[in-house]
């Protein structure tokens, strides 16, 4: 069956499933394949559950009309996201980005949705599985989406534009993440600039924060359509200065000799230009200083991203979601100039280092040591590998560290804490 015919039944059908375990009726269902599941398996029970029709790419399962047969399911799913998006006459903003894209997006969102109907990324559904799936939510009534792409490798970026077709873009910053996979800091820097040529290849807009060196120098070897400018100078299109950082950020910004003051829910100073984007993405749509102030003073991040939990015995900066050597360090810095009477920092392992992995858990360990923290605790065993005489403690995994707390509980102390994904310290959380 072409994309086309099966774009029709989606129309028809516009809601997407590709987990029997959460069948919506009269749902269209893709039959994607992983390295432990073939989800052909499960097209006749996608069907006795409610879907209407069920997209395979294998002929074995095909038993009836409602089984349409593609030479690759997962391949069928992104064409026909394609498609939809090209439908939509709408502006697509996409980013990307080592650290800060789901903080960034979802202020973005917060900004324009005060006065647009707007789309955007859910969680971190932003892979090639997760894009496509964000675009085909999209309906006739949205009238902005916002796109997050990540990547652990080059052309990832190439792939996502292609599919998502950003009218407007930007990233956040480049980084010491999944090194392994981009092969150095350079492939980084590479991969993150994929986005930076869709845009200069198709006219497009790109704002891009002036005080990093590192992005400016990727936008000079590209001609943009339109360029807008953010960060400290007052050369920016949109310049901001820092007022506070008493746990939360409060910024002063100014555009067109015109300034505004907005307190904000989120902590760290990196925070500060995620704001600043928010605030030049929504002059560039047309909203009032008002309008923007109110989507960032009302927006409060979840999902373990530099959230701050209040417990029974302290204030936890919740940042487990992710972590490498970029995000790391400046997690650091901002906890180093909170002012609090004791301050605990607990760190895990950060994973896809390849081989400079034990070089970059070494500079974190050597530049927590650096600061003033009453405490200092490392978890998994890159870092443990490295246990020094420094006034540490180091466990090699997060239940040797839950044993320690048990017996030596941490009370009245601001805490960090910090690590990859796969390390899964929100363990932690029920004994700080």
């Amino acid at each position: 069956m072409s994309i086309l015919e099966i774009y029709s039944i989606y129309l028809q059908y516009p809601q997407i499933c590709i987990d029997t375990r959460k069948i919506t009726q009269g749902c269209l269902f893709f039959a994607l394949k992983g390295e432990n599941f073939n989800a052909n398996t499960f097209a006749t029970q996608a069907l006795e559950k409610g879907a209407a029709y069920v997209v395979i790419d294998n002929p074995e399962f095909k038993k009836s009309e409602q089984y349409i047969l593609v030479d690759d399911a997962l391949i069928a799913l992104q064409e026909v996201a394609k498609h939809h998006r090209e439908q939509l006459k709408i502006p697509f903003i996409g980013l990307t980005g080592s650290n800060g894209k789901t903080t960034t997006k979802e202020l973005i969102n917060a900004v324009l949705s005060q006065k647009f109907k707007t789309s955007a990324t859910k969680g971190n559904l932003n892979n090639h599985i997760g894009v496509p799936l964000t675009i085909l939510e999209i309906g006739v009534d949205i009238e902005i989406a916002i796109i997050e792409m990540g990547a652990n490798h080059q052309k990832e970026i190439e792939i996502l534009s292609g599919l998502c077709q950003p009218n407007y873009g930007l990233i956040t910053n480049v980084g010491k993440a999944h090194l392994e996979g981009f092969g150095g800091f350079e492939g980084v820097k590479k991969g993150k600039g994929e986005l930076y040529d869709f845009l200069a290849n198709h006219s497009g807009t790109v704002f891009i924060n002036k005080d990093n060196p590192n992005l400016m120098e990727m936008a000079l070897t590209r001609n943009f359509k339109e360029v807008i400018g953010y960060g400290t100078s007052s050369s920016c299109d949109v310049s901001g200065e820092l007022i506070s950082n008493n746990l939360f950020l409060e910024v002063k910004w100014t555009s067109n000799h015109e300034s505004h003051q907005v307190s904000s829910q989120l902590t760290g100073t990196y925070n500060f230009e995620n704001i600043l984007v928010a605030v030049a993405i929504g002059l560039r749509f047309g909203l009032s200083p008002k309008e923007i102030n109110i989507g960032i003073n009302n927006y409060a991040p979840q999902n373990n991203r530099s959230q701050i939990i209040k417990t029974a015995n302290n204030t936890v900066i919740g940042d487990y979601y992710n972590a490498n050597p970029s995000s790391m360090a400046v997690a650091l810095e901002n906890v180093a100039t909170l002012k609090a009477d004791k301050k605990v920092v607990i760190l895990g392992d950060m994973f896809e280092l390849g081989d400079e992995s034990d070089k970059e858990h070494q500079v974190i360990i050597d530049k927590a040591m650096g600061y003033d923290f009453d405490d200092v605790i490392f978890i998994g065993e890159m870092f443990a590998q490295l246990k020094s005489s420094a006034k540490a403690k180091f466990f090699i995994n997060r239940e040797e560290a839950i044993e320690e707390l048990k017996k030596n509980k941490i009370q009245n102390s601001l805490i960090l804490l910090k690590g990859s994904r796969g390390m899964k310290l929100e363990g932690l959380m029920e004994l700080l």
